[in-house]
């Protein structure tokens, strides 16, 4: 027994000394060495160590390291941490020959578990200073990374692509596969080409046309950039034709201001107006962000906006409340100068709150990092402080859509009950198309669809159409208002209409009666 175990320690201490001697480390050992020699960027000198590295002859078992060689047409490896690699035909052929060898040659397969810590989205401007932007960094399945490595050479540009397959056992997770891609600079970011995520029972398979350092990015909660250059061209269409509408409502409602006007239009012209002024400022905003030498500009164009989108969250309330006081109070709510006062709080209290944070000089360019990556962001003038942004916007809005959501709720609470004691109606489709297109003219002048906001920012498999929902919605409320001003005025019309007629005929009648008694 000591004998065997003399020979295992001679035989052990022959391999360690060969590979000092030639001095390639075996490739367990790679990562390690790359880190104690402060060989940066890591994953560079990582992918360049494992195509040079020596498999060690005696079998050593380690956590994070797997060895296959393969020779046959085609292989799989399990690696029983929830890993599965399987490589196609072509892949292998291709590494034979890169090697130069035969068709029966033997190919090294590698898989090597990495710290997510080692993989690092870094900015130009973050690598000049040697640092790498941890605010930005993505969230990965299982905290790993996977690195393959097929013989010496790349293999790329595959018709077969290799399966590499995640284990997952939460259902309700979605995710994206994406390799690290290497810069000539050394820097690197997670991208998508060449990849393709399905989902078979529950796992991650990436199929990928090339072999490279892999991870599934889970709950991507912000989409690629070619989706941000169309939610962009959405935004500012949608802002252009909500310019257009708006002041279209204005025009109607000055052309019509000699007559008695109702209590609703006006505060539907003043929730316009403030949405008008949100689209200008909105689209000055991001067009003076991308001059040079405008900083004083763009913090007048941040405040701005600012004001604007606090009086439109402040006049959608204001439409809560008067739709409560016109369905449930509907007695006894005359209120001395309603409009004076409704108009000192739409106005009033977005001009308090932003001179308040004028003063904090809490305004200028702000970047959106929506794709995790600072090649694809929206620059505008808008609120730099995060703590004033969190509370004036996000919790203001959060405030607001509290109220008009239970304003809502009591308002078709009402008229349910109004429709259960009015008369059934034949045409039961035509009265639901109606009862869904008031819901929707509805929700849009209480500012429901801001709501849809907080969903972008969860982990939800929905989270990109959200924000496509978001930003139709909220592109185009200005048409969506303009319609339901529409509705509401030639309801108004018809019922006048309708009442003058009752009149006419009640006098024609009346007089009848007088003739005929004579």
């Amino acid at each position: 027994m000591r004998g065997l175990c003399l020979a295992l320690w001679i035989y052990s201490c022959t391999i360690w000394t060969a590979a000092f001697s030639t001095g390639q480390p075996f490739c367990h050992e790679v990562p390690d060495k790359c880190m104690e020699n402060n060989d940066f960027p890591l994953p560079q000198c990582i992918e360049k160590a494992m195509r040079q590295c020596q498999q060690p002859k005696l079998r050593l078992k380690s956590p994070n390291y797997f060895f296959k060689n393969i020779d046959s047409s085609e292989a799989t490896l399990d690696t029983e941490k929830g890993y599965i690699i399987n490589i196609t035909s072509e892949a292998l052929q291709r590494s034979r020959n890169e090697q130069g060898g035969n068709n029966d040659s033997n190919v090294n397969l590698i898989v090597s578990l990495l710290n997510e810590t080692l993989f690092r989205v870094s900015s130009s401007s973050d690598m000049e200073k040697g640092n790498a932007s941890k605010d930005r960094d993505p969230v990965l399945h299982g905290r790993n990374v996977l690195g393959v490595w097929l013989g010496g050479k790349e293999v790329h540009n595959l018709s077969q692509p290799v399966q590499l397959r995640f284990r997952n056992s939460n259902e309700n997770e979605n995710g994206l596969c994406v390799f690290w891609h290497l810069d000539g600079d050394g820097r690197g970011n997670w991208r998508t080409d060449g990849c393709e995520t399905s989902i078979d029972n529950r796992d991650f398979v990436c199929s990928c046309n090339h072999l490279s350092f892999f991870a599934v990015l889970i709950s991507p909660q912000i989409p690629e950039g070619s989706h941000i250059i169309h939610l962009n061209y959405i935004s500012y269409v949608g802002s252009a034709l909500s310019i257009a509408f708006t002041a279209l409502m204005i025009v109607m409602f000055l052309c019509q201001r000699k007559k008695q006007c109702e209590h609703s239009v006006f505060i539907h012209v003043q929730l316009s107006g403030s949405l008008f002024l949100l689209h200008i400022s909105f689209l000055c905003s991001v067009w003076f962000s991308g001059q040079g030498d405008t900083e004083s500009v763009c913090q007048a164009l941040g405040l701005l906006l600012h004001w604007c989108l606090l009086a439109t969250f402040t006049w959608t309330a204001i439409e809560g409340f008067n739709l409560y006081l016109l369905l449930v109070r509907v007695f006894n709510i005359y209120i001395k100068r309603y409009m004076l006062k409704l108009s000192l709080v739409g106005w009033g209290v977005p001009t308090f709150t932003v001179m308040i944070c004028g003063v904090t000089k809490a305004y200028g360019k702000y970047s959106f990092h929506m794709d995790k990556e600072n090649s694809t962001a929206t620059q505008l003038c808008w609120v730099t402080t995060p703590i004033v942004s969190y509370i004036t916007v996000n919790g203001y809005l959060g405030l607001v859509l509290l109220f008009n959501v239970a304003m809502l709720a009591v308002v078709l609470g009402k008229i349910r009950q109004l429709r259960s004691q009015a008369p059934q109606v034949k045409d039961h489709q035509r009265r639901a198309w109606k009862d869904w297109v008031s819901l929707l003219g509805l929700s849009c002048a209480l500012g429901v669809p801001w709501g849809l906001a907080f969903f972008t920012h969860f982990t939800h498999p929905l989270s990109l159409t959200a924000l496509y929902v978001f930003t139709i919605l909220n592109g185009f409320q200005g048409i969506l208002i303009f319609m339901w001003f529409l509705t509401l005025t030639c309801q108004i019309r018809k019922e006048k209409q309708i009442s003058s007629k009752g009149t006419i005929q009640v006098s024609f009648q009346s007089n009848e009666e007088y003739v005929t008694t004579r």
